[in-house]
């Protein structure tokens, strides 16, 4: 057992390094999301009353952390873990002892990692630039945060499943990014959609989240709806991919 968690640690420290090698990666990552932040929070100071009172930069933030967890789990560790599969990573590491089922692990620990700090990162930086409220709910928020995490990363599990090649995942979640995107309301918030749209974004995992998100930062708490909606999300994606999961 204590080899085995040796091994991942290494793998994991090993993925890390990889990752901060990727300056790109990093900056759409890491660095993108705060300045887009800030943008929103100097470009309207002021509340609006359509969008329920709260002024620009209240309503992006959740998006924003949205943001992040979608360009880690749906775009960089697909094209990462499908590259492995293609170029023989995967079929040479599983005649070893540390297996490929540990690359696995520790992709989805580096970059569950990375989104945490991140998003830490976000509400920092709301904070301290223009006193955005931090969470109402923060338990609740942190429970809404793990299980869109969870689901976004099951996601990303299945696009690596189906995915043949490194370009094929990087096509497939660039495709996916920017629906769940729309839905998420990064080009128009949920709050000036149409109701039919701001519907259909509820039954959207993003959608789901950012809900539940705003609900815990500004509102009473999440409603069991969206928390069940990306439960069901991880569970499902998490069980088709590894059906469907090749190593080579």
């Amino acid at each position: 057992m204590t080899a085995n968690r040796s091994a991942l640690g290494r793998l994991a420290i090993t993925e890390a390094k990889l990752l901060l090698r990727e300056p790109v990666a990093l900056f759409w990552g890491f660095a993108f999301p705060i300045v887009l932040l800030i943008i929103m929070g100097l470009s309207a100071p002021r509340p609006q009353a359509d969008l329920g009172g709260l002024r620009l930069v209240d309503v992006y933030e959740p998006i924003v952390i949205t943001f992040v967890i979608t360009v880690l789990s749906i775009q960089g560790m697909p094209a990462a873990l499908a590259s492995y599969r293609e170029r023989g990573v995967l079929r040479r590491l599983a005649l070893t002892p540390a297996g490929p089922l540990r690359v696995l692990a520790a992709q989805l620990a580096v970059n569950f990692t990375v989104a945490m700090a991140t998003t830490a990162g976000v509400l920092v930086a709301g904070r301290l630039a223009f006193g955005v409220a931090l969470p109402r709910h923060l338990l609740a928020f942190l429970a809404v945060l793990m299980v869109l995490t969870g689901a976004m990363l099951a996601i990303g599990l299945l696009v690596t499943a189906v995915a043949p090649t490194g370009r094929t995942a990087s096509v497939i979640g660039a495709m996916l990014f920017f629906v769940l995107m729309f839905f998420a309301g990064l080009w128009i918030p949920r709050a000036l959609m149409s109701e039919s749209l701001r519907q259909a974004s509820n039954y959207t995992p993003l959608g789901a989240g950012v809900r539940a998100m705003q609900d815990s930062i500004f509102g009473s708490g999440p409603a069991l709806a969206p928390l069940a909606l990306l439960g069901a999300y991880a569970v499902i994606s998490a069980a088709v991919a590894v059906r469907v999961f090749r190593w080579q």
